[in-house]
């Protein structure tokens, strides 16, 4: 269960993988679609939904920083994790971010 205090805008980071080879949290992250909500619990009980607007990969050499951690005009999240698995290295050279805004 997440519990998140959100005031503007807030980042959730989390792995596609779990450290024994099985999934992580965000095994699913690259299934979702715009339109689809996100429900944040927060600190005091209420729920935070956020509407997602879409769902970008990028280079870890071209990563988007003032957009995904940056100030924002109203609540919005942004999910994060690694992409772009090479098997070669056993490494990941890309993130995931999915960016949402908040509907209620």
């Amino acid at each position: 269960m997440w519990s998140v205090v959100v005031r503007c805008s807030g980042r959730i980071l989390g792995h596609v993988n779990a450290s024994d080879g099985g999934p992580g949290v965000f095994a699913w992250i690259k299934q979702l679609t715009p339109g689809d909500t996100v429900e944040i619990t927060r600190e005091d009980g209420t729920v935070a939904v956020f509407a997602v607007e879409r769902g970008e990969q990028y280079s870890k050499h071209a990563f988007p920083t003032q957009a995904v951690y940056g100030n924002t005009e109203g609540p919005e999240l942004r999910l994060i994790t690694c992409d772009g698995y090479d098997p070669a290295t056993g490494t990941f050279n890309d993130n995931y971010v999915v960016y949402a805004k908040i509907v209620a």
